[in-house]
């Protein structure tokens, strides 16, 4: 007989984010709806903790909440409940853990960024949070986008310095908490995760965290991010091990119009129901579903939105 691993089979994947950064893109779509090759970027959490054993989701929202109520539209996702927690004053981490209360039982749960795309292997933070008895396990990556977490020993000593100590690793944005949590966060507060832990931490609670340097680990937080991704996945062809759609990553969708006389080059994605008409070029340009390309026109390193229009000649422009 092999040996049982212990499974984590509910997931809070946060979503309630204003997308601040990535705008004008997040304008009219949040952040975690907005597409990478045409699939929306939450939906690679949702596999991920799919292939990790989760088999139910709580997905929190705040800006533009009808459209994933539209997405989500039968309450699942992959044949697994999702149940949306809308969150109409920004509640952070913390706080909007907090507010999931009710729709968790006494068990672990992961919570899950949904604005990243990574392929770490989650099985090693779920296994160590079971082993030592955690109350938290913070997976913790070295991303050079910031240094905030102390780890000594299997233990996270501090976060943000709040405790004089100075940290090495970035929190990579998933985490295994204990239920003990949620005595701890004050109701209908807006709060970080920070000061919750950071005070756990001082009263000795079981703070562990788990190295995930392996695998990719994207953030998409600004419109140049959102754009070297698209090149970063064209360049090196990586597709992550728990997709659940075997075309993607699909450059050109099947329902869109391409002229033969257009061309689509580098990491430029066409989108369901695009047309891009006769001589026109694309290189490194992305069309979300519905754009539409003239004639003759010329675009490089663009985003076009949903059933917008580009004409004429175009660079590092959104439209």
């Amino acid at each position: 007989m092999g040996e049982h691993k212990p499974v984590i089979t509910r997931a809070f994947v946060l979503a309630a984010g204003m997308g601040t950064r990535l705008r004008p893109l997040t304008d009219a779509l949040p952040k975690p709806l907005v597409p990478i090759f045409q699939k929306p970027l939450i939906t690679f959490a949702l596999d991920h903790l799919i292939d990790a054993g989760v088999n139910s989701f709580v997905i929190n929202t705040h800006r533009l909440p009808e459209l994933f109520v539209a997405f989500f539209a039968h309450n699942t996702y992959a044949e697994h409940p999702v149940t949306l927690v809308h969150e109409p004053d920004l509640l952070e981490t913390g706080g909007g853990i907090k507010n999931a209360e009710p729709l968790f039982a006494s068990e672990p749960f992961l919570t899950y960024s949904g604005d990243i795309l990574t392929d770490v292997d989650l099985r090693p933070l779920i296994d160590e949070h079971f082993r030592r008895g955690n109350d938290v396990t913070l997976a913790l990556r070295e991303t050079g986008l910031g240094a905030d977490i102390a780890f000594a020993d299997g233990k996270v000593v501090d976060i943000a310095n709040r405790l004089g100590i100075a940290g090495r690793y970035d929190f990579a944005n998933i985490a295994v908490w204990s239920p003990t949590v949620f005595r701890r966060i004050p109701p209908a507060q807006k709060i970080s995760f920070i000061p919750v832990v950071t005070e756990w931490i001082k009263e000795n609670g079981r703070i562990g965290g788990v190295i995930l340097n392996d695998g990719k680990w994207f953030n998409v937080g600004s419109v140049r991010q959102y754009l070297d991704l698209h090149r970063t996945l064209a360049a090196e062809e990586w597709k992550p091990y728990y997709a659940r759609t075997p075309e993607w990553p699909l450059a050109v969708a099947r329902n869109a119009r391409v002229h033969p006389t257009a061309q689509v080059l580098g990491c430029s994605v066409v989108g369901e129901n695009c047309c891009v008409d006769s001589e026109a070029k694309l290189v490194d340009t992305i069309l979300w579903s519905g754009a539409q390309i003239a004639s003759r026109s010329e675009l490089e390193n663009c985003i076009v939105r949903t059933h917008r229009t580009a004409a004429g000649t175009l660079h590092d422009a959104i439209v």
